[in-house]
């Protein structure tokens, strides 16, 4: 059964202040038995407790730098927490980083194949989606050429339409997804529409206050990594809403 349980879920990054040093200072450094570029711990998320049972629409929303998308991305395994415990029950499917998974001298062809293998599908699974997938994209012959011609477009179109092939039970989004022209921006909406009915549970990042109450039945509200409040889709969006004109006014 499809769930997601955090218990306290913290993630720090440990990063440089700076890329590079030139071979001048790393010698000082040397000499003097000092650091000259030390490491800065980035608290990204900060005892985050939370539970989504299946039948659950949760949005989560927040400023830019909140943690939202570092939430999404822990959930989808792209990053371990480093404190407390996390239980993702139910196979993840994510959209977000469309382009992840390319091959790039491969064909658009191949590149069902390799996409669809990396979303959990088999050798059998493809064989009977990829004819599908072909004709959503509307990529025709293109699909016949390395996706290193394509423009940005149309590996979008691709992406979108390998990545929403799938019968999702965790469905993880992030922002609303802007692909090729208005008519298929119309598709596009209507294929995520019949994903959303299909999914078990979702978890959306958005900051597109208005669509979260029509998508969502929870909400998550974070402030630099830290949970603010949890609950009813329209009581945490019309807090986090008096909390930013407040922020606004006192500016």
């Amino acid at each position: 059964m499809a769930r997601i349980v955090l218990d306290k879920i913290g993630l720090t990054f440990r990063v440089r202040q700076r890329t590079r040093l030139t071979l001048k200072e790393f010698l000082v450094g040397q000499m003097f038995r000092r650091s000259i570029n030390p490491i800065l711990k980035v608290h990204a998320l900060s005892g985050v407790n939370l539970t989504v049972e299946r039948g659950d629409r949760l949005g989560v929303i927040g400023h830019n730098g909140a943690g939202k998308s570092t939430l999404l991305k822990t959930l989808a395994g792209v990053y371990q927490p480093t404190h407390g415990k996390m239980m993702v029950d139910g196979r993840v499917s994510s959209l977000f980083d469309l382009a992840l998974g390319f091959e790039f001298d491969a064909t658009g062809w191949e590149n069902i194949a390799y996409r669809s293998y990396l979303q959990g599908e088999t050798p059998r699974t493809v064989r009977g989606k990829r004819q599908a997938i072909a004709d959503f994209s509307e990529l025709g012959d293109f699909l016949n050429t390395p996706v290193r011609y394509y423009s940005a477009g149309m590996l979008v179109r691709l992406a979108f339409a390998i990545a929403t092939s799938i019968d999702p039970e965790v469905l993880l989004i992030d922002e609303v997804l802007s692909v090729g022209d208005l008519a298929f921006q119309e598709k596009a909406r209507a294929r995520m529409g019949e994903m959303v009915d299909r999914a078990h549970l979702m978890v959306m990042v958005t900051h597109d206050l208005d669509s979260v109450p029509k998508v969502c039945n929870r909400a998550v509200w974070l402030d630099h990594g830290h949970m603010m409040m949890e609950g009813p889709t329209d009581e945490v969006v019309a807090a986090y809403r008096s909390s930013a004109a407040l922020i606004k006014a006192a500016a």
